[in-house]
């Protein structure tokens, strides 16, 4: 019993301990902050590059203090270097839809998934007021105009830059997307200021798309304009889309229709402008006939690319015009009988209007059962049309994610007909098991 006391004794010592020394490492820093000020206002030190230079790094450490020890990437690894500091309340919160296991610490929340892994970290009781971060900024400025070096002013912002993005993706991750962009627009800020005027094209892109999930529609644009002026275009073409949607959240049509007509013809393949597209014209009365105008544009620079016919297909697939649709499909696969996606579309179209024949069925009134019947034969027989298509994306294709989704088509279409010969159980049972893994 008494061995056990001393034990219970020790832990809340060392815990005791922990928690001292992380408060003794905020009121260090701030010390530090005060004695580099003091230093800051003498005129004989101001004069110094170091003395800036050491400023700096003070409000960047005090920047850091609350959170010095928090490092790894888990509970575990964290659990090692933050010693037997344990939170005051553990708690579970619901942020963007997903559940987080929020632990409070002195002076910091840490967030956890359901793995474990560290997901955020908000600090709660700062060692500085305000936003020491700029103030690191402006001693850097300061240090380069009185000499100091242009690496180590450089390699300073840059580091201040990393925090802010650090900063920003936390925001992020606790569900405030407008501060986020924010902080990405000051960690963009900061690498332009270095001696190099690094362009930081991806803090730039992130301030804007999180910008716009936060309707900032105006500044959303702001920020995508500046990426594209850099020349960065997101992942194909991805920023003319977010400038279409930026421009429509300000109601601004028009710059909505030339941001994504400019991108759909610059990259014709993207999935993202060629929906908002189509999405645009049918909400403003455009014809749809223009976005094939602009296809075929495409088509004369690249004669030889399936994937525009493709592209084509899905253009007329979501105005109804499946006949045509059905014919581009199948020039993707006349151009190039290795190209499954054109198959792919084939298969789409018939399951699609598959499920429209069946919701015409059902709407009919119960008198109208010769109709309802001939309905269902048509049914049966759109539904046997995509089995064969499939069947060639499924032999043919060699991304794992598009052979699952042909086989889970394959297995909706087998089980329907399962009784009508064995070959189709068999079928059935093929895509069941692949599905499952077996």
């Amino acid at each position: 019993m008494i061995m056990k006391k001393i034990l219970v004794a020790l832990a809340v010592l060392a815990s005791m301990q922990t928690v001292d020394a992380q408060v003794k490492a905020v009121v260090d820093a701030r010390k530090a902050v005060e004695s580099a000020e003091q230093a800051a206002q003498n005129p004989k030190k101001a004069a110094k590059s170091a003395t800036w230079m050491k400023l700096a790094q003070a409000y960047v450490n005090a920047y850091d203090a609350p959170t010095a020890n928090v490092l790894g990437g888990n509970k575990q690894e964290l659990a090692l270097v933050m010693g037997n500091e344990t939170p005051s309340s553990v708690e579970e919160v619901v942020i963007g839809g997903v559940t987080l296991e929020k632990n409070v610490y002195n002076g910091k929340n840490l967030y956890f998934d359901a793995s474990g892994a560290l997901i955020a970290t908000e600090v709660t009781e700062p060692a500085l007021e305000g936003d020491p971060l700029a103030k690191a900024v402006e001693a850097y400025a300061k240090a380069l105009e009185l000499g100091a070096k242009a690496a180590d002013v450089e390699t300073g912002l840059n580091t201040v830059s990393e925090k802010y993005f650090q900063e920003a993706y936390n925001k992020y991750s606790l569900g405030d997307p407008a501060e986020a962009s924010r902080l990405f627009g000051l960690a963009a800020d900061a690498a332009s200021l270095t001696p190099s005027h690094r362009v930081d094209t991806t803090s730039i892109y992130y301030a804007g798309i999180t910008a716009l999930e936060g309707s900032e529609f105006e500044i959303a644009r702001e920020y995508f304009t500046r990426a594209h002026d850099y020349g960065y275009y997101g992942e194909n073409g991805a920023v003319y889309a977010n400038l279409g949607s930026a421009a429509l959240g300000m109601q601004d049509t028009v710059a909505a229709q030339n941001y994504l007509e400019d991108g759909f013809s610059k990259y014709p393949e993207s999935g993202q402008i060629m929906t908002n597209l189509i999405n645009l014209y049918l909400a403003t009365k455009e014809n749809p006939e223009k976005l094939i105008s602009l296809l075929d544009e495409a088509k004369k620079q690249m004669p030889d690319n399936a994937s525009l016919y493709f592209v084509e297909g899905n253009i007329l697939a979501q105005v109804k015009e499946y006949d045509r649709a059905l014919e581009a499909y199948r020039k993707a696969g006349e151009i190039d009988p290795n190209y499954e996606m054109g198959y792919y579309g084939e298969g789409t179209l018939h399951y699609t209007r598959a499920l429209e024949i069946q919701e015409e069925a059902e709407a009919l009134p119960v008198q109208e059962y010769q109709k309802y019947d001939e309905l269902q034969e048509q049914l049966a027989a759109t539904l046997k049309q995509a089995i064969g298509p499939f069947e060639k994306v499924f032999g043919m294709t060699k991304s794992d994610e598009v052979k699952q989704v042909a086989a889970d088509y394959l297995k909706r279409l087998y089980f329907l007909f399962r009784d009508e010969k064995p070959e189709n159980q068999e079928a059935y049972e093929k895509y069941d098991a692949f599905l499952k893994g077996e």
